[in-house]
């Protein structure tokens, strides 16, 4: 069961119109690609992806798992949004609760074991082995956990073990932790066990009806046999702008690590057909990364290209991260630039290439290591400046003012056709 349902607000604008799992990521990712494919790969063919903020594109994304080798007649993916039961509906008010909701789908394939697993994170796991671990401890819940840093264990539930990795204390965010082993919010059940505490998670008014912070206290607090799995791969939680950034240059810098071409562990994807990359004669391409369909035309050092990107001549492009559609126009520099889909980047532009305290849409609260996001589907001006630490975005859409310190028009974008209009003046 993949929760795929999280809104991902720390990523701003680029989840404005689509869930975190199916942000783009890498050059022919999306974020749910890699638990899909440790699903494939592990030999799980029941996968019921559980689904509620802006679904859309992640149901089409996911379509029938084709991609992913899971269009099976018996088993395979599921897309498992709320819906109207008899008596009462509701959201899945948080992770315990989706699955919850989704008892009679589960009960429908009569399993022992259910893997929860969370649909927005980066990395490569044999779920094979953590169930076979699972079994091997006779447990009645396993979790994964990865050793972080000391000083970052105030941002994770922390489990403390014994010698035998056994579960003896769980910490919500510890300001003084007593172990470094960090949840990583995948999980292996007993089925029994797990639908014994959904129920009585459901029927208790005073829970968040989430598994960190309810279902799995309350397991350990009754006894329940609970054991850690240790993860010793790479793994990124990709839920603030600068992590995602972070993850796309590890492609870059530490690819042994990130392990995208391994034969053996392939991650699968759904992609469109387009003719091979291009990269034009005086061109020049430094430690990058690039797929079908992408064109290189000026400079581009240390950066990750979707499908069907553009680089126009004179352009220079420095670690930056451009997702499917979009164009860099002739002249134009950017610098740490997260650039939305088909957003168009105008010529002249220069984007994080400086700071500027004052610069209309700069946002340190998202935004923060030098990095800057343009939303999906703009057309940036030629000559455009914008500073470091930025978020572009329509701002009149959000109810912002009209007059404010950069003047812009925009217009509204259909289909491909780039017709919104995001002119920015100093």
């Amino acid at each position: 069961m993949i929760l795929a349902g999280g809104q991902g607000s720390r990523l701003g604008v680029l989840t404005g119109q689509m869930a975190k799992p199916v942000v783009p990521f890498g050059s022919r990712y999306r974020i749910i690609d890699f638990a899909l494919s440790n699903c494939t790969n592990s030999e799980i063919n029941t996968v019921g992806v559980l689904t509620q903020y802006q679904p859309l594109a992640l149901n089409t994304y996911v379509g029938n798992g084709h991609p992913w080798d899971l269009d099976l007649s018996n088993g395979g993916a599921f897309i498992l949004p709320p819906y109207m039961r008899s008596g009462s509906s509701d959201w899945y008010r948080n992770t315990a609760d989706a699955i919850y909701q989704n008892i009679d789908f589960i009960d429908s394939f009569d399993p022992e074991y259910v893997l929860v697993l969370s649909g927005d994170h980066i990395y490569k796991m044999n779920y094979a082995r953590l169930l076979q671990h699972h079994i091997t401890k006779e447990a009645d819940a396993t979790i994964a956990v990865i050793e972080v840093p000391w000083e970052e264990t105030s941002r994770f539930g922390i489990m403390n073990t014994d010698d035998a990795d056994r579960i003896v204390e769980f910490e919500e965010k510890p300001a003084n932790a007593k172990s470094n082993l960090a949840s990583m919010g995948i999980y292996a059940f007993r089925w029994d066990s797990l639908l014994k505490y959904l129920l009585l998670d459901n029927r208790d008014d005073t829970s968040s009806h989430d598994f960190g912070r309810d279902v799995i206290p309350r397991m350990l607090n009754e006894g329940c046999g609970m054991y850690a799995y240790r993860f010793d791969g790479y793994w990124k939680d990709v839920g603030t702008v600068y992590s995602l950034w972070e993850a796309n240059m590890d492609i870059l810098d530490r690819p042994a690590e990130i392990g995208l071409v391994d034969p053996n562990w392939r991650i699968y994807s759904r992609n469109p057909v387009k003719p091979a990359h291009f990269i034009a004669a005086g061109s020049k391409v430094i430690n990058s990364s690039m797929t079908d369909g992408a064109e290189v035309f000026g400079t581009l050092n240390h950066s990750i290209l979707s499908h069907s990107v553009r680089i126009e001549a004179g352009a220079e492009v420095v670690d930056s991260v451009l997702m499917p559609g979009a164009v860099v126009k002739s002249g134009a520099k950017l610098n740490k630039v997260i650039v939305g889909m088909y957003t168009i980047v105008g010529e002249g532009c220069e984007i994080g290439l400086h700071e500027d305290p004052d610069d209309y849409y700069l946002n340190t609260k998202l935004c923060t290591g030098g990095v800057t996001v343009l939303n999906h589907g703009l057309t940036i001006a030629p000559n455009t400046k914008i500073a470091a630490n930025c978020m572009v975005a329509d701002f009149r859409d959000r109810g912002g003012p009209d007059n404010a310190i950069n003047s812009y028009r925009i217009w509204s974008q259909t289909g491909g056709t780039p017709l919104r209009d995001l002119s920015v003046y100093a």
